[in-house]
């Protein structure tokens, strides 16, 4: 079992206060959609929760959703799948989609088989109390953690994913969600700047584009290599569209506009 190493911290750490929690964040009014894909950040709750929330709202839930979420400890290879241990959060357990997983390790040049990545990120963990709260079903994960900034690369695993849900004939069934946050610790003013280069990039569905916007403006969005796989995937499982569906920063919760950090949600279908 992997269990949480960011509750308490990221989010609530006790079922109850989780859950209240959560229930003030989504939308549970919105007309939900149908998604190949989304962007949602990973921040404590209290700075990104909103935008993570209504985004989640706004979809159709589906069985098994694909989680990826960049590297922030250092750990791992360059795309690290954990395939073996099921999730804990104090909402319970999640398992892993052990039989999608195993296609995927099968038909792939890049991943790899690695829990040591997954041991202490938090950019995936906090993404799957909002999946519990919302699914009245019981729902599988594909947990991996990527640290390559290798374009060649990101296209590629996103095209493994893409060919992985086509065998196990899973179109429909799975929600593939790259966990980012956008520009960190800038002014509001060069944050906003900066998201709206990259942000416009997403809705294109242009990863080439996405890519040259992080290196030409230096947009330190963390979850970019996510981003990148994500699009890549969905547009070979017929993604047409996409839509923002929310953005602020960490200054409209804290005050605090002189160094901020970026969330963004975003919808692909």
């Amino acid at each position: 079992m992997r269990e949480a190493v960011v509750a308490g911290r990221f989010y609530p750490g006790s079922a109850e206060d989780l859950k209240n929690a959560i229930g003030r964040l989504v939308d549970t009014s919105v007309k939900k959609e149908e998604a190949l894909g989304v962007v949602m950040p990973h921040a404590g709750y209290m700075y990104s929760g909103r935008v993570a929330a209504v985004t989640i709202s706004a979809v159709n839930l589906k069985s098994t959703y694909i989680i990826l979420g960049p590297n922030h400890t250092g750990a791992g290879t360059a795309f690290s799948l954990m395939s073996t241990e099921d999730w804990q959060t104090p909402l319970g357990k999640v398992e892993v989609d052990k039989k999608l997983a195993a296609t995927i390790l099968q038909h792939t040049r890049f991943i790899k088989e690695d829990k040591s990545a997954h041991l202490e990120e938090h950019s995936i963990e906090v993404e799957i109390p909002f999946l519990q709260y919302l699914s009245k079903e019981a729902f599988k994960i594909v947990p991996m953690v990527v640290a390559s900034g290798d374009l060649k690369a990101l296209k590629g695993v996103g095209r493994e994913l893409a060919e992985a849900i086509k065998i196990e004939n899973s179109q429909g069934q799975v929600l593939i969600i790259a966990s980012s946050d956008m520009t960190h610790y800038e002014s509001q003013q060069s944050a906003e700047q900066k998201d709206h280069e990259a942000i416009r990039a997403i809705l294109k569905l242009d990863e080439d584009l996405l890519f040259e916007k992080i290196r030409d403006l230096d947009i330190s969005m963390c979850g970019y290599a996510p981003t990148i796989i994500m699009l890549t995937a969905v547009k070979a499982l017929g993604a047409k569209t996409a839509r923002m569906v929310k953005y602020q920063t960490s200054g409209d919760a804290s005050g605090d506009y002189s160094a901020v950090v970026g969330y963004a949600g975003i919808i692909i279908k």
